[in-house]
């Protein structure tokens, strides 16, 4: 793994421990949304896999990801600060602090339960067959990056 594995029950945990740091007043280092809104759109990545509240991207959009966000959202490179959001990410509305929160952690337990073999060739809702250490990636990067956005 490149990043740390969130697959494991200490990683998920550790990250879960930052997420309780955060409190309903923790106002961000950079960017647009407030704290209920982060957690939000760090949810969307996990609707994706357990929900169909989101439409799967077109054959156009889906070749456009692939191609040229896939490398970007996987690989272990941090996200660069105020980087640009994808439309389905973007939290506009006003969200629950607590209701967010308890979200997001039940996601990640879920997550780490189903282990990274569940993960090893799952198909990604935008970026096709991934393997355990790029959801890997993808999963720890952006938890790692908004949760540092909110100094936790």
């Amino acid at each position: 793994m490149d990043l740390p594995n969130i697959f494991t029950k200490e990683v998920s945990e550790q990250v879960i421990n930052r997420i309780n740091q955060l409190q309903n007043s923790s106002q961000p280092l950079w960017g647009k949304m407030n704290v209920a809104q982060m957690l939000a759109h760090c949810c969307v990545t996990y609707e994706m896999i357990y929900t169909d509240k989101h439409p799967k991207p077109n054959f156009l959009m889906g070749f456009m990801l692939k191609k040229f966000a896939k490398k970007f959202v996987v690989s272990d490179k941090p996200f660069p600060k105020n980087s640009k959001t994808a439309p389905v990410f973007i939290i506009s509305d006003e969200r629950e602090f607590e209701s967010e929160k308890n979200r997001l952690i039940e996601y990640i337990r879920q997550t780490q339960i189903l282990g990274e073999y569940a993960f090893d060739g799952k198909l990604s809702h935008s970026f096709g067959e991934l393997s355990a250490n790029e959801w890997n990636n993808m999963f720890y990067k952006h938890l790692d990056h908004h949760l540092n956005q909110f100094g936790a």
